[in-house]
């Protein structure tokens, strides 16, 4: 085994991977070692080899399709690997030519120089309630979209629901009432309606199972409590918590609102300082349900029914922040539209502050310890 240290960049694509090494040292040598097949069995080899000539390896590849399997592998078998966020790795604006040996050696580089920013890897276990819920989102997704094919083929068509609102029992009764002379164009409908009822069904066949796997999962604790905010019911808190993991990791909530990408973007030059809409950074999924949620603070504060109820068995420090931030945030979107904000405007302004009362609530409730490694 070698006596040194070295700084391994690997470009993962589906069936290859592009291998550079850095040695270290300011000065030391970056060379492109070739490509490898993506398999546990090359990964290995790529190991021992590598273990012959140093006697610490420092790993990194930047996050993508392929999953943390590589980084759980090599961090399995005793080596330092970094998951690197593909936005944040610094690239020369001049830069024309991209390659597999280029990426591997400019990772292998920057990983040297610590210029990468690494991303949180979850476990197996959050892993796989964060991939329920995006099918859940997905689910929702299709739902919508079948709902939206439905009712542009009833308005090509001159039949418009007014009695009431639609996707209710009485709209769906009308809609089993709805004939058409031309056969094509009754197929047409009720091939819409099988759709819309497939995709109802498989969004609530994936919701019962967040449901029923909930109380296995780690964060089980953190998503109890966080529904304890105005605005965060069952789903929004699955999947805050599903899209942001660990809330302890981040050290203030300003970390939290900016990871979450709830903070203004800004190109400031000289003199010149200009400010633009969001950044939009990390999980649309998680920005999304807070800003939904943030809706509900245009009412006054209050305690209802069913918020009630989810307060019973949560600690008074809980209890206690959920109420400070309903009554700021209530007040907070009162002024702000008394200034003529725009709506937009107002409830991204409280789902930024939402976050921060999250990150402040998790803090006080410890995710359960993992039963398996």
């Amino acid at each position: 085994m070698g006596d040194n240290t070295a700084f391994v960049g690997l470009d993962v694509h589906k069936e290859t991977i592009a291998v550079a090494i850095a040695e270290d040292g300011r000065g030391g040598e970056v060379r492109f070692l070739g490509e490898i097949a993506n398999s546990r069995e090359a990964i290995r080899r790529l190991v021992t080899k590598l273990t012959k000539r140093h006697a610490t390896l420092h790993f990194c590849y930047e996050a993508g399709p392929c999953g943390y399997g590589i980084h759980r592998h090599l961090t399995d078998i005793g080596h330092d690997c970094t998951l690197v966020a593909p936005s944040m790795t610094p690239a020369r604006p001049g830069d024309r030519v991209k390659t597999d040996r280029r990426d591997a050696v400019l990772l292998a580089r920057l990983h040297r120089a610590g210029e990468l920013t690494a991303v949180w890897v979850p476990d197996e276990g959050h892993e796989a309630m964060r991939d329920l819920v995006r099918a859940r989102t997905s689910a929702m997704e299709n739902l919508r979209r079948a709902r939206q094919q439905l009712s542009g083929f009833l308005l090509r068509h001159d039949r418009i629901f007014r009695t009431g609102r639609n996707w209710t029992k009485k709209h769906r009764v009308w809609l089993s009432k709805q004939r058409f002379e031309h056969p094509a164009h009754q197929i047409v409908l009720q091939e819409y309606i099988a759709a819309v009822d497939d995709a109802a069904d498989r969004l609530a066949r994936i919701e019962g199972q967040i449901q029923d796997l909930i109380p296995e999962w780690t964060m089980a604790p953190v998503v109890m409590a966080i529904q304890a905010m105005r605005g965060v019911s069952f789903v929004t808190a699955v999947t805050v918590v599903a899209e942001i993991g660990d809330m302890r990791r981040f050290n203030t909530p300003r970390e939290l609102m900016s990871y979450l990408g709830l903070v203004p973007s800004e190109y400031s030059s000289g003199g010149r300082t200009a400010r633009g809409g969001i950044t939009k950074a990390g999980s649309k999924d998680a920005r999304r349900v807070l800003i939904e949620g943030a809706w509900t603070y245009r009412h006054k504060a209050a305690v209802g029914p069913d918020n009630l109820a989810r307060l019973d068995d949560l600690p008074k420090a809980v209890r206690d922040i959920a109420w400070k931030a309903q009554v700021r945030l209530c007040a907070r979107y009162r002024r702000l539209a008394a200034r003529g904000k725009a709506q937009t405007v107002v409830t991204t302004a409280i789902a930024r502050e939402m976050a921060a009362f999250i990150w402040a609530i998790a803090r006080h409730v410890q995710p359960v310890e993992p039963s398996f490694s």
